[in-house]
């Protein structure tokens, strides 16, 4: 079985988390990209190059990854982290708004030691604009064609513009499924920083719960099976045919409550969908907890095909609400998840 990395792999720099790291320059890391743009089969993205020369902490060592195209469990990457504040904002990607993490090889970022003196600031102590989110690349960048041109597919059957990203390619970049029952995995999301030990040891029992209730389903009667055969968090729709809708029009600073589990599952269909919109245990460990909006979503680029995907219906990003991996083998990546207006209630604020 192909090893995880470990700190004797050569040529790496074993990050943590907490630990402080410089981005490269442009054209160190076009030092190390193919005529695609990619290293590793992992893509640069147009939205990164905002961040070269820039410090900033590691958030995750991005070592392993859960499959959300193929659902083949978790996969095996290689040499990269998220950084602290990295987000993709889009805007080379159609507008995309599922705000992903960003994957950051090591050969792209340079260890910052401590007491290491500050950057010196470009154009005479005022910021760079180029620094300023994607929407600051300008022309006369020799990486930014290369980038743009491999961030399109080629159109589909039905001609609509197809996109490319880390997200719809991490298939390639992680070609390696890792083995729930590899317990090295949850040593090393305790050895950097990922998970605490306790974490860590609650998913790989939720993992091994999980993997004997989707065998319980298919072997055993139904009076056997602990809670029906459900996966970990236990969230079951009922609903068969359309699922019902609900409209709050909230706003970004809103205050709002996160409805009950048994609230929300009166709203989703047997898989777990309303009107399309998925449902997920990791959103029900957020159930009754109050937090802000963030802002509005109704685009997102879809990671099988690449198709940008509009919502006839906005949803809801909130802030702080992330999906940290309890019940996903501690994964890192922590997606945004969007939360239909149905599924939550305005908090009404004092005046």
């Amino acid at each position: 079985m192909k090893r995880l990395q470990t700190a004797t792999d050569p040529g790496t720099l074993n990050l943590r988390v907490g630990e402080m790291v410089e981005v490269l320059s442009e054209a160190e890391i076009r030092a190390t990209l193919d005529e695609k743009g990619e290293l590793d089969e992992l893509p640069f993205m147009p939205e990164m190059l905002a961040f070269c020369g820039q410090r900033l902490t590691v958030h995750k060592v991005a070592y392993k990854l859960c499959d959300t195209i193929s659902r083949s469990g978790m996969r095996r990457m290689e040499r990269a982290v998220h950084l602290t504040g990295a987000r993709c904002d889009g805007q080379a990607h159609g507008g995309c708004q599922t705000a992903c993490q960003f994957y950051w090889k090591e050969a792209w970022l340079k260890r910052v030691e401590p007491g290491a003196p500050p950057m010196p600031t470009p154009s005479g102590g005022r910021p760079d604009p180029a620094l300023n989110g994607s929407r600051g690349l300008a022309a006369g960048r020799p990486l930014l064609p290369i980038l743009e041109k491999a961030a399109r597919k080629e159109p589909g059957p039905d001609g609509e513009e197809r996109f490319s990203c880390q997200a719809t390619e991490l298939l390639r970049a992680a070609p390696t499924c890792l083995p729930l029952k590899d317990v090295r995995q949850y040593v090393m999301d305790v050895r950097t920083g990922n998970a605490s030990t306790f974490f860590a040891f609650r998913a790989l029992l939720v993992g091994l719960f999980n993997r004997f209730q989707d065998r319980s389903r298919r072997v055993l009667p139904s009076w056997l099976r602990i809670k029906g055969g459900l996966r970990w968090g236990f969230v079951k729709g009922r609903l068969v045919g359309a699922t019902p809708s609900g409209t709050l029009d909230l706003q970004p600073g809103e205050l709002v409550r996160i409805k009950s589990k048994e609230e929300i599952v009166k709203t989703l269909n047997q898989d777990l969908l309303n009107r399309g919109m998925g449902f997920e245990e990791e959103m029900a460990r957020y159930c009754g907890q109050t937090a802000r909006v963030l802002s509005r979503v109704d685009r997102c680029i879809d990671e099988k095909s690449g198709q940008m995907l509009r919502m006839k219906s906005p949803c809801i990003v909130l802030e702080g609400i992330v999906c940290a991996g309890a019940y996903t083998a501690s994964c890192p990546r922590e997606f945004i998840p969007f939360w239909r207006e149905i599924w939550l209630e305005r908090v009404e604020v004092p005046a």
